[in-house]
């Protein structure tokens, strides 16, 4: 590689190894908007903030007597200096009001009726309701009537801060404005009744929107509809208290069954009418102007977004609920492909008899590529130093500026080669190991990992098997005391070594781990050698070996400890690496899809498991937590928390069995739970920022991560 190219790739590596707050802005505001989204869909369906309790009735010390003893429409807009004032309804006129619609049901035949009459009302009506069903909130106005707020959620307002109310108002006033192009200067609350009813609590809820222009129209006649006591009941309820009085009835469009009403109103109409009596709206019968305006500008376009984005979001919500349901089946499918063939795979492995042909006694080459390893080089090679096996050992010293070729040299091991070349990249170091490798099975491991004394005689046991090519044995976290570190080992023993045996057992090991896997010579010259094409070239060669039909296994007993990242900055560098290489090597074996033999039994199988398990479900998991927060903060928060512990109890069972076939003590996953919350977390947007990456092209190059050589000899399991 020119000096050109090197400078060119370190240039592109720090432009997408960016500071972390930059790579996590773009994740968090995508969960972000999703968790908002269901917000607004929770509100269009009246799921969120609804609150159902009614405030009781209390001292009316505050309620002026002129209210108290006047008429049902309260105009409060200059209370602070001339105080309140009441209006009725003109005699032999009547006002006919509804509230809580508008329903796709009831509404339309109550419009239906009111024309046929050539009658025109005010409809009330709540933001959410409204959200649902522009198009009748459109023939409203269309028909000539006139639209007052309701609120949004239908909340008693006595019980809510000015904040809620101004809020209510806000939202209801952007979804007319979005459906309808406009604004009303009506608002009757929630649970109200006449004016006479109004006390120190409810009160200030007038005051407050009479401080911010809104007349509020009571009520003469509740004909309890809702009730649903029978047409007769209503019709006589709807009747003026005194002959020619005028009357502002109230009646209920949505809500629940209305049939009663719309029979009712037939009725109430042609016997007032019968009376003498005229109809009105509100605005009408105060000789003023309509209440309900046409808004234009950046209210108008306010409202449009505001109307557009919640319907997006109702649409929305099937396909989210679909993607959970796909989330759901699996991680449930994958947990229990995993417990049926680890099982089998354990049981198989385990059997006295069980031997995958004759013993291998061969000598082995094992290969280390090196880059800047000093902290670890010394405790590499002295575990290795006390194999069991016999192995020659060739250290590829690949452009270390830290020493690492000086401190083999000092060394002096008589079974180890040292191998300086330029710098070039981990592909490059591998092949020039198998070039200078004497024996014909071929070790790999990382300079940061040390093996016990058996490790190497475990790992190429299977090569007695001539149809196998190559064996991935059992990485552990060596480094498991701090917190970080006990997640990657429960990580390492739950995620990565459970699935290889179930990948064994299906023979589509998708990848050999870098720190500790055996190869044949034959299989690696096969497929042309370590790749540069991709950033995880184990993964890679891996499904190069399986689609030229070799056979690949897991070596549960070849045990290697390797230092983890200690920090989430290394472990961010070190996961974004591999699952960006992991995308790179599916893409590039991606024919195998439509191959024939063990290509295309690999590409399809193998590739779609891949696909599934380690990108489409990962990538989708998070909805989980957006769901989960969404429930908690919204919804309900005790099923939510329960059905969440309920998924936790069962993680933690297949992790506590899974460390029980490793041999693991279990008294790691007392940190599952917060591993959960934060960990996990941090992998799915590592996930997302490498599909973004493979999305746009871009290119990385082999990470060199920090290391401390703590992990010196092989720790007891």
């Amino acid at each position: 590689m020119s000096r050109h190219q090197r400078r060119r790739q370190s240039v592109l590596r720090s432009r997408l190894l960016a500071a972390p707050p930059l790579r996590l802005f773009m994740p968090l505001c995508l969960l972000a908007c999703l968790l908002a989204l269901l917000v607004l869909r929770g509100l269009a369906q009246n799921e969120v903030f609804h609150d159902e309790q009614i405030a009781e009735s209390i001292d009316k010390t505050t309620v002026p007597p002129e209210v108290l003893n006047g008429g049902p429409i309260v105009d409060a807009r200059g209370a602070d200096n001339a105080g309140p004032v009441s209006y009725r309804v003109p005699d032999h006129t009547v006002v006919l009001s509804f509230d809580d619609g508008p329903s796709p049901e009831w509404t339309p035949k109550i419009l239906d009726l009111l024309a046929a009459h050539h009658i025109h009302a005010s409809f009330f009506v709540t933001g959410s309701m409204t959200c649902r069903n522009p198009d009748l909130i459109r023939k409203i106005v269309a028909g000539g009537h006139e639209i007052g707020l309701h609120t949004f959620t239908h909340a008693d307002l006595a019980r809510q801060s000015h904040t809620r109310i101004a809020w209510e108002l806000a939202q209801s006033q952007l979804a007319l404005a979005g459906v309808a192009g406009v604004h009303s200067a009506l608002f009757r609350p929630p649970y109200s009744s006449t004016a006479n009813a109004l006390d120190d609590a409810s009160y200030p809820v007038i005051k407050y929107a009479g401080a911010h222009g809104y007349l509020t129209p009571f009520i003469d006649s509740d004909t309890d509809d809702w009730k649903r006591p029978g047409v007769d009941s209503i019709v006589q309820a709807a009747m003026p208290n005194r002959p020619g009085a005028g009357e502002l009835i109230l009646l209920h469009d949505a809500g629940g069954d209305r049939s009663q009403t719309v029979t009712a109103l037939e009725k109430i109409i042609v016997k007032l009418q019968a009376e003498g009596y005229r109809f009105a709206t509100i605005s009408e019968t105060l000789g003023a102007s309509p209440a309900t305006v046409p808004v234009h500008g950046i209210p108008l376009w306010a409202g449009k977004a505001f109307v557009w984005t919640t319907r997006f979001a109702v649409v929305l919500m099937p396909l989210l609920v679909g993607l959970l349901a796909v989330v759901g089946f699996l991680n449930f499918g994958r947990f229990a492909l995993m417990i049926v063939l680890a099982t089998v795979h354990a049981r198989r492995s385990r059997r006295p008899d069980f031997a995958w042909g004759p013993p291998v006694t061969e000598p082995v080459t094992v290969l280390i590529p090196a880059y800047n390893e000093r902290e670890c080089i010394a405790n590499t090679l002295n575990s290795l130093a006390v194999s069991d096996h016999p192995i020659e050992v060739i250290v590829i010293d690949d452009g270390s500026t830290d020493g690492t070729a000086d401190i083999v040299e000092a060394m002096d091991l008589p079974f180890v080669r040292l191998i300086r070349k330029v710098n070039g990249g981990k592909s490059t170091a591998l092949n020039a190991g198998i070039a200078a490798a004497t024996h014909d099975l071929i070790v790999m491991m990382d300079g940061d990992t040390v093996f016990e004394p058996s490790t190497v005689r475990a790992l190429v046991q299977p090569f007695g098997d001539p149809a196998v090519g190559a064996v991935a044995g059992n990485a552990k976290v060596g480094n498991r005391q701090t917190l970080i570190g006990a997640w990657q080992h429960i990580e390492y023993v739950l995620g990565f070594n459970l699935d290889r045996r179930m990948y064994d057992m299906l023979n589509i090991m998708p990848t050999i781990p870098g720190a500790v896997g055996a190869f044949r010579r034959d299989a690696l010259q096969r497929v042309g050698g370590m790749s540069d094409d991709t950033l995880a070239e184990d993964c890679d060669v891996t499904m190069a070996i399986l689609c030229d039909g070799w056979r690949i296994v897991y070596a549960e007993h070849a045990r290697a400890w390797t230092e983890a990242p200690a920090g989430f900055q290394q472990l961010w560098s070190q996961r974004y690496r591999w699952s960006y290489g992991t995308m790179q090597a599916m893409w590039k074996h991606r024919r195998s899809v439509t191959d024939r033999g063990p290509a295309g039994r690999f590409g399809r199988l193998g590739l779609p498991m891949v696909a599934l398990f380690g990108v489409v479900a990962p990538l989708l998991a998070p909805l989980i937590d957006v769901f989960f927060l969404y429930g908690v903060l919204f919804v309900d928060a005790p099923r939510t928390i329960y059905a969440w512990a309920g998924f936790l109890l069962l993680q933690g069972a297949l992790a506590w069995y899974a460390f029980r076939l490793d041999g693991e003590k279990p008294w790691h996953l007392v940190t599952l739970p917060v591993q959960q919350l934060v960990y996990r977390q941090l992998m799915y947007i590592v996930l997302l920022q490498s599909s973004i990456t493979a999305i746009t092209g871009g290119r990385l190059r082999w990470q060199k991560i920090r290391r401390t050589g703590e992990v010196a000899a092989p720790v007891e399991a």
